[in-house]
């Protein structure tokens, strides 16, 4: 009787377990400001000269990643106005608007991957972007660390 009882007990464990496995492709995430964030819509896009924009958005923000190629290679923030990161926050009374440029913050985006055959795009990212907005009580600087894009579909 013992024998049963176990064998049914291990019976039923086995029957009870299931694998709710889900997939978080394609992700564009980091962490702005020691808090993770993540993005429910991404939207990459590459221009007839071959300059890629990824735009990420939440419900009140945008994040935008800008580089002058699709290149698997490393591109730094900071040093020219054609590779630039870019963030808007329309949430609070007072818009709030970051961004690198020519001499003003720094940070890299970097393209792990181009997929030209299924269109997608996969890196990293990081940055430290200032507030372009004149007269404004937010953070003199944004930091966003740990950044990941993957499998972003390139839209045609």
């Amino acid at each position: 009787m013992k024998k049963h009882l176990l064998y049914s007990l291990l019976l039923l464990c086995f029957i009870s377990c299931e694998e709710n496995v889900k997939f978080n492709n394609p992700s564009f995430q980091g962490i702005k400001d020691n808090v993770f964030w993540r993005a429910t819509t991404t939207i990459a896009t590459v221009n007839a000269g071959g300059t890629l924009t990824i735009n990420a958005y939440t419900r009140d923000e945008q994040l935008t990643l800008k580089t002058n190629g699709v290149a698997v290679k490393t591109y730094d923030l900071g040093i020219n106005n054609t590779v630039t990161a870019t963030y808007t926050q329309t949430s609070t009374l007072a818009k709030l608007n970051y961004a690198t440029a020519t001499g003003k913050g720094d940070g890299q985006i970097i393209i792990t991957e181009y997929d030209n055959t299924n269109k997608t795009i996969s890196g990293t990212y990081r940055f430290n972007a200032l507030n372009t907005i004149t007269n404004s009580t937010a953070e003199p600087v944004l930091n966003f660390q740990q950044g990941v894009f993957y499998k972003i579909p390139i839209q045609p």
